[in-house]
């Protein structure tokens, strides 16, 4: 078996995470999303930046609506040009909380969706050159989350562990009353890290890889989400 071969217990671990009730997997069953993800992993369509941010808004928008079904929602009448139609109307809208930088065009197809919704943000990023995953927040900018619906979303659920902490640091805004968590492709690892540590959360993913490598990092995965959105970083 190569180094790219998923043993049978990775292969075990990522259909356990996938079995996982909290846990939606948006493109276990064929549909477009699939598409958009594959693209999103191909080296030679990830040469355009542009076609790279619109997929990750597009897996943004489809996440966003499967969520949508979890929401509340009242009967509501509306008038049109000949007459009455009754409807239902979200409630109220999620609190929308992102990670900067890669978070930021999957950020925005839930902000399609969810376009009266109050944005949340959160500067966290890994300690290189450390035997364990360290995970540095230094800024934070929310709304109140007292009773409200929150959908965190990052396009990369690796270890977990930035996700985590960003949800915790959060929390001083507030005690949301729902939480959803929403990540592009996700490690088994990753998905068991969040599910016991958050365990108040829905968690949305579009696929679950087979691993991490040494370095903490997907595999297959795409790379790196940040600078292929927005160019490499220094």
């Amino acid at each position: 078996m190569d180094a790219l071969t998923p043993s049978s217990a990775e292969l075990s671990a990522a259909a356990a995470a996938a079995a996982n009730p909290r846990v939606h997997v948006v493109c276990a069953e064929p549909s477009v999303a699939n598409h958009f993800l594959a693209e999103l992993r191909d080296v030679t369509v990830q040469q355009d930046s542009l076609r790279f941010r619109r997929n990750l808004q597009r897996l943004g928008e489809i996440i966003a609506y499967q969520i949508s079904s979890q929401l509340s929602y009242t009967d509501q009448t509306v008038r049109t040009p000949l007459g009455e139609s009754s409807g239902k109307l979200l409630h109220d809208f999620p609190v929308l909380a992102t990670v900067l930088r890669a978070g930021l065009p999957f950020h925005q197809g839930f902000l399609n969706y969810f376009d009266q919704s109050p944005s949340a943000f959160a500067a966290a990023y890994r300690i290189e050159g450390t035997a364990q995953v360290q995970v540095q927040v230094d800024y934070l900018s929310a709304p109140s989350l007292d009773e409200r619906v929150l959908i965190l979303a990052d396009p990369m659920l690796a270890s977990g562990k930035s996700l985590v902490q960003t949800y915790r640091a959060m929390l001083r805004f507030g005690t949301p009353r729902q939480v959803h968590i929403a990540a592009v492709i996700a490690s088994p690892q990753g998905v068991e890290y969040v599910t016991r540590e958050v365990p108040e959360a829905t968690l949305w993913v579009a696929a679950i890889d087979e691993g991490l490598n040494e370095q903490a990092y997907i595999v297959p995965g795409l790379g790196d989400a940040g600078d292929l959105s927005y160019g490499s970083k220094l």
